[in-house]
């Protein structure tokens, strides 16, 4: 059993004792302590929106937080089965103090979580996340009298209103992609994907789509992180050679993995470049000012590529939606996401969006007059290994970051979340886990066996660093 409370929410696996996972107890005391600080927060704001995915455990957990909400004085609009970027919109659409959206993202069926929202729709910063973790520590949150309970009321509107506002923006074109007459084939790993990528692609004019595990049963069909090894079934169908494009998203649908035409993954990393590279093609084209661009230290140098093309600015946050988010803000980015498949494009709001993803490159793939296998071809090719170290407890990660940061000094080195070396255009970035004695080392280069090669060499050096200090 786990239990993970982190500062943008509470995720664990479902059963256990309280504290050991993440138990109706649990779901109760860290629900009220956000609800507390919601008030505290905004005080004239009475409501908050919940939402969630297709899980197993989806509708037990809702429950226990809208009764709870309401037991803290607070007014819930249940959106029911849902997406986060759905939950995110109808937060400010609704004028609510804050959100939760019920998710374990990509994790396997055992685990659900609480994500947390503020008054703009957006997940909680590190300070505010904290408060709220101090709230429930100490259980420092008192429930209402009866005469002043807070209302339920269900909204089934929010996820077509979540469409309107996509076929509105002025770079999605429905003439466009409904003239190319797609073939698409979808795997919404059996989450409400299953509901939201059909409906967009109807609006969009798309008229033949086949579906992949779209019943949103919650019994996922294969393991719901959309990496290509997780998606034998929709890379089978596509080699058949009978469609476009195959699109997958994780439960939530804040993820989005492509599928070219020939069963060959576009890679997680091109979704955010060949997004970007239409948005800011776009802008070029009518003659605005070039674009600036954000994405994770961990992310594909291919973005930067992309965004000096066009004479804007790449600029690296820390890992983590936040992180991303609060950087665009500050360099004014007009397109930004994480190389997980995760887009935000902030005309519409700033949060990780699938379905705002799908419609823009399906845009862009329809303008493009090119196949996905083509497209994907006029972007700078490069190679990311993603790996891990396992330490044992007694073993001090910050010192052994300290100490590698020391070995490689005379290179370029990034502090901001970990250490990042820099070598030319290829890269290493090292992490350390939150919650495990675990150090992620991400590297990259435009062959996989120099990426490998530059990971190998630095476990190596972690191992050896180890050894002396013992």
């Amino acid at each position: 059993m786990a239990l993970i409370k982190s500062i943008s929410g509470i995720r664990g696996t479902i059963g256990g004792r309280s504290g050991n996972g993440l138990t109706p107890l649990d779901v109760v005391k860290f629900t009220a302590a956000f609800g507390h600080w919601l008030k505290q927060q905004s005080p004239d704001r009475q409501t908050v929106v919940i939402g969630r995915d297709g899980r197993l455990s989806g509708e037990m957990v809702s429950k226990l937080v809208a009764a709870t909400l309401q037991g803290i004085g607070l007014n819930v609009i249940d959106l029911g089965l849902s997406t986060t970027p759905t939950v995110e919109l109808a937060v400010t659409g609704e004028e609510a103090a804050g959100g939760i959206i019920l998710t374990a993202s990509h994790n396997p069926i055992q685990w659900n979580a609480l994500k947390l929202l503020n008054e703009t729709g957006e997940f909680i910063s590190a300070q505010d996340g904290a408060d709220v973790l101090a709230i429930a520590e100490t259980e420092s949150f008192d429930f209402v009298e009866v005469r002043k309970l807070g209302q339920y009321r269900t909204d089934s509107t929010w996820l077509q209103k979540h469409i309107d506002l996509i076929l509105d923006l002025p770079l999605v074109d429905r003439d466009a992609i409904a003239g190319r007459n797609f073939r698409l084939v979808v795997d919404a790993v059996n989450s409400t994907g299953g509901i939201a990528v059909p409906l967009l692609l109807e609006a969009l004019g798309v008229e033949k789509i086949t579906k992949l595990h779209c019943e949103p049963t919650g019994d996922f069909a294969h393991n719901p992180e959309p990496l290509p090894e997780n998606l034998r079934d929709i890379i089978k169908e596509m080699q058949k050679g009978n469609a476009d494009l195959g699109i997958v998203v994780d439960p939530d649908v804040d993820r989005l993995a492509l599928i070219c035409e020939d069963g060959s993954p576009f890679g997680e990393e091109y979704t955010l470049v060949s997004v970007a590279d239409y948005v800011l093609k776009h802008r070029s084209a009518i003659g605005e000012l070039p674009g600036n661009t954000v994405s994770n230290m961990s992310s594909t140098v291919a973005l930067r590529d992309v965004t000096q093309r066009y004479g804007g600015q790449h600029f690296a946050s820390a890992v983590g939606e936040v992180n991303v988010v609060e950087m665009m803000k500050a360099n004014q980015a007009v397109i930004g996401g994480e190389g997980n498949g995760g887009i935000i494009y902030p005309d519409l709001h700033h949060g990780r969006d699938a379905l705002v993803g799908i419609a823009l490159f399906l845009t862009h793939l329809a303008k493009s007059g090119r196949s996905a296998s083509m497209l994907r071809r006029t972007y700078p090719n490069y190679y990311i290994s993603k790996n891990k170290i396992e330490l044992t407890a007694d073993i001090n990660v910050d010192a052994v970051l300290e100490r590698i940061k020391t070995k490689y000094a005379r290179n370029p080195i990034n502090t901001i979340d970990g250490v990042k070396i820099e070598f030319d255009k290829e890269w290493v970035h090292l992490r350390k886990s939150n919650t495990e004695p675990i150090i992620r080392i991400y590297s990259e280069s435009d062959t996989l066996a120099t990426a490998d090669y530059l990971a190998r060499k630095i476990i190596d050096d972690i191992r050896e660093l180890i050894s002396e200090k013992r």
